[in-house]
């Protein structure tokens, strides 16, 4: 090779190995960028936390004896982020002379009565949630209302009391405290454990019908009129 194009040669190797570690150094400034900007996005998706537990299913009524004496129990989770899912929780419910539940969180009958579930987040225990379940007399062929009437007026009788029996395979059972109780007309007046009261607003006076209901029987109605209001 000529000497003048050896020369021109060695020039263009000995740049070439100067822009190397040049080279290199950018590609570490590169790596750490990427790395940096990756870890920059995984903190945008931190793992929400949960806020808020509620317990179903709503207001769930079973029965004493070996048939509909059970009800599975479910949670459904609120998290900080507005989602919502199946957290892991422990159950527990009181009192047990009423109903068990199981580690799973099936509440089984013991005695007629309610009982409160309690269910609580495993990850932070002190967010829990709480539902109420009925337990009523098994084997029920029909329920029935006394009285069948009543009347409510202002400045007269301020409440009517009704019991509700039920007729089963084991005989007569007063399920007053336990059955679900309904009231054709919320606006007139409102029925608790078979105590019957008016609302006491103002216009809000008529006849409404009072029902009882448990283990999926109906009882007849009880007409009570309200007036005066």
């Amino acid at each position: 090779m000529p000497e003048h194009l050896r020369e021109r040669a060695q020039g263009v190797a000995t740049r070439m190995s100067s822009k190397t570690p040049k080279v290199r150094l950018i590609g570490a400034f590169a790596v750490l960028a990427t790395m940096a900007l990756a870890a920059s996005c995984r903190g945008f998706f931190v793992k929400p936390t949960l806020s808020s537990i509620s317990v179903g299913p709503a207001s769930p009524s079973i029965q004493t004896g070996s048939s509909n004496n059970t009800v599975q129990m479910f949670v459904v989770g609120t998290f900080n982020d507005g989602s919502t899912g199946n957290p892991p929780v422990s159950w527990s419910i009181s009192p047990t002379t009423t109903a068990t539940i199981s580690p799973s969180g099936l509440v089984t009958s013991v005695a007629t009565g309610t009982a409160t579930v309690t269910a609580s987040a495993t990850q932070n225990p002190s967010i829990t949630g709480t539902q109420t379940v009925t337990v009523t007399v098994g084997c029920i062929q029909t329920i029935s209302v006394q009285p069948t009437s009543g009347t409510i007026s202002n400045g007269g009788n301020t409440s009517v009391t009704l019991t509700a029996m039920a007729n089963t395979c084991n005989g007569a059972v007063d399920v007053t405290s336990v059955a679900k109780w309904n009231s054709s007309n919320t606006t007139i007046a409102t029925v608790s454990a078979g105590v019957v009261s008016p609302t006491g607003t103002a216009g809000a006076d008529g006849t409404i019908t009072i029902t009882a209901s448990s283990g999926g029987i109906t009882s007849n109605p009880a007409t009570i009129t309200v007036s005066g209001y």
